[in-house]
């Protein structure tokens, strides 16, 4: 079992956490929702992440009602109502305080199944909606998890399986992994097509992980329809239109910054005027964007040229995947990873800021690791969706190196392995992408210390041959 089962008939792609993550972060989602009965609920506090046993948040400040009526409550959350009984919370007196009950679905559960006075919130008819939201925007390893035991079970466990034992795990939890995702954006697919979707994915994956939402949202605010038809094949219009609409687009014109620069913002400018359709509410603010900590070459000013490259200059994201794809299994992926480094443009590839000096080498608008990123998480995903590129797929995960170590992939790979264990049983992208689905599915949902996480006894049943470790 490599995550917990999910309703067959309504399934969900992502994890509870996903949902805790909403929750707790108000620049996520917005303030007010409804009530299964209908009446207005402002979150005015989402409580404190409980990292112990019992309700996921305690102390929820909520305002109900036109009348507004404010209760400080326990939250508890599930993707689908009836995991409530699933999961026995009726039986625990730790839940007796639950005030709020919220989950993805819509379902409801009889008013004699929950708490006296408990309200049910249902999420998805208003995220599904909410501009700019997507679950691969949100980043489950940014939030509060509880410690491990002092020696994880798992590592009890696994060091006694072989090294090829231990890859097969891995690569299992990869391809889970994968899945997931493919269900994800199939379901994108049929909502909005193919390539608005890819371009969504595109652009959230070039605002890395402090700006994928502004990026998405503002792939929805200018439609790559609506992109391509006003840039007519031009990337400059592209760009003019996409960094003018992102509020990225500088106010005036620098007297201190050298001609070629002065030269470039005009001429954005004018495009940027001519060609825009007007400039919706919606539309992300400049204060919105995120730079600190950020290294100057990946601004967004530079990456919204790559995307501008990316979009305007191709048949179309889907047709541009699926050629790639098309190609020999053992050499497409080094094609797509050196098509999307080679992007370049006269100005960009050469300064990491308006006042930044020309340089005279070439800086990558996308580099290598952040390449071979996308490939990852939005060009597999695709084509995985597509059983002709299968073989495609499956060459890719084995030939393509893991992402960039972090925090992640090393406290999954300790718990799973130890502190001394070879990094060669995670020395390709399939089995990174294990240890990450592995973590965040069972390591930072675990609040007792490994104490009642469901996997140890899995890993221990497999060890036993009394079953398998196997997707659910």
């Amino acid at each position: 079992m490599i995550r917990e089962t999910t309703d067959p008939l309504h399934p969900f792609p992502c994890s509870e956490r996903h949902l805790q993550c909403l929750w707790a972060d108000p620049s996520m989602r917005p303030g007010l929702f409804s009530s299964r009965d209908g009446e207005p609920v402002r979150i005015e506090h989402p409580g404190r992440w409980n990292l112990e046993a019992g309700p996921d948040f305690l102390g929820s400040v909520l305002v109900i009602g036109t009348h507004r009526r404010r209760i400080v409550t326990d939250t508890e959350i599930h993707v689908h109502p009836h995991d409530w009984l699933r999961h026995g919370h009726g039986k625990d007196p730790r839940y007796a305080r639950v005030g709020c009950h919220v989950t993805w679905f819509e379902h409801v559960l009889s008013p004699d199944r929950l708490p006296a006075g408990c309200i049910q919130m249902a999420l998805r008819p208003i995220m599904s909606v909410w501009p700019g939201f997507s679950f691969e925007a949100i980043d489950v390893s940014v939030y509060p998890y509880g410690a491990r035991a002092p020696v994880p079970p798992c590592f009890r466990i696994l060091r006694d399986w072989s090294p090829h034992q231990k890859r097969a795990l891995l690569a299992t939890a990869g391809e889970e992994r994968l899945r997931r995702k493919a269900e994800r954006l199939a379901a994108r697919i049929r909502e909005r097509g193919a390539d608005q979707t890819l371009y969504e994915e595109f652009m959230a994956g070039l605002g890395y992980k402090h700006n994928k939402r502004p990026f998405r949202q503002l792939a929805e605010t200018i439609p790559i329809d609506t992109l391509r038809r006003h840039s007519d094949g031009d990337p400059i219009i592209g760009y003019a239109l996409l960094l003018g609409a992102a509020g990225l687009l500088p106010e005036h014109i620098d007297p201190a910054w050298d001609a070629e620069t002065r030269s470039f913002v005009h001429r954005l400018w004018k495009l940027w005027w001519k060609h825009r359709t007007g400039k919706p509410a919606d539309t992300p603010p400049a204060e919105r964007w995120r730079f600190d900590g950020m290294r100057p070459a990946n601004h967004p000013a530079r990456r919204l040229m790559a995307a501008a490259l990316l979009v305007v200059q191709q048949s179309g994201p889907a047709e541009l995947c699926t050629g790639w794809a098309a190609q020999h299994p053992a050499h497409w992926p080094g094609t797509a990873v050196s098509a999307l480094t080679a992007l370049s443009d006269p100005y960009w590839s050469h300064r990491t800021g308006w006042n930044a000096p020309r340089r005279p080498g070439t800086i990558a608008l996308i580099g290598k690791a952040r390449a071979t990123s996308l490939l990852l998480n939005v060009v597999l995903p695709f084509l995985a969706g597509n059983r002709r590129f299968s073989r495609a797929v499956r060459a890719a995960l084995e030939a393509l190196p893991p992402e960039p170590d972090n925090g992640i992939i090393r406290q999954a790979a300790t718990n799973l392995f130890g502190p001394d264990h070879p990094p060669s049983f995670y020395r390709n992208a399939l089995r990174t992408q294990g240890l990450i689905q592995i973590f965040q599915d069972f390591c930072l949902n675990d609040r007792a210390q490994c104490a009642t996480c469901p996997l140890p006894k899995a890993l221990a049943a497999s060890s036993s041959g009394k079953t398998k470790v196997h997707t659910a």
